[in-house]
């Protein structure tokens, strides 16, 4: 489960921004996660609640925007949604793509 260590990471860079900002407490989280991150949202939330605990994270509300895979046809330039990692443009049916979105995961914002 790599959200673990995922959400440690994120739960760092919240407290450390808070003090930088001198927050006494945060009240809600908002992340941005690309799909191709394979990041489970839930997994995601238990983790917070577990290392938020005890700290001025404690109790946020976590809202996690999923992105979607999308790719970017170098052939034909059409973009279209990655499905189940098929990297193969829907228009002309080349495989010379590149991933333009689908790659995040970010804190957006936090409150206080």
């Amino acid at each position: 489960m790599h959200e673990a260590a995922l959400t440690q990471g994120l739960v760092n860079i919240l407290l450390a921004e808070a003090q930088r900002h001198q927050v006494t407490r945060i009240t809600r989280v908002r992340l941005r996660i690309g799909k191709m991150r394979a990041v489970e949202p839930q997994s995601m939330a238990f983790c917070f609640n577990a290392f938020s605990a005890g700290t001025l994270a404690e109790h946020a509300e976590l809202i996690i925007e999923a992105l979607p895979a999308i790719a970017r046809c170098d052939a034909c330039g059409e973009d279209f949604e990655v499905i189940k990692f098929h990297f193969q443009c829907s228009g002309c049916h080349s495989r010379r793509v590149r991933l333009i979105q689908g790659d995040e995961l970010y804190i957006e914002s936090f409150d206080a």
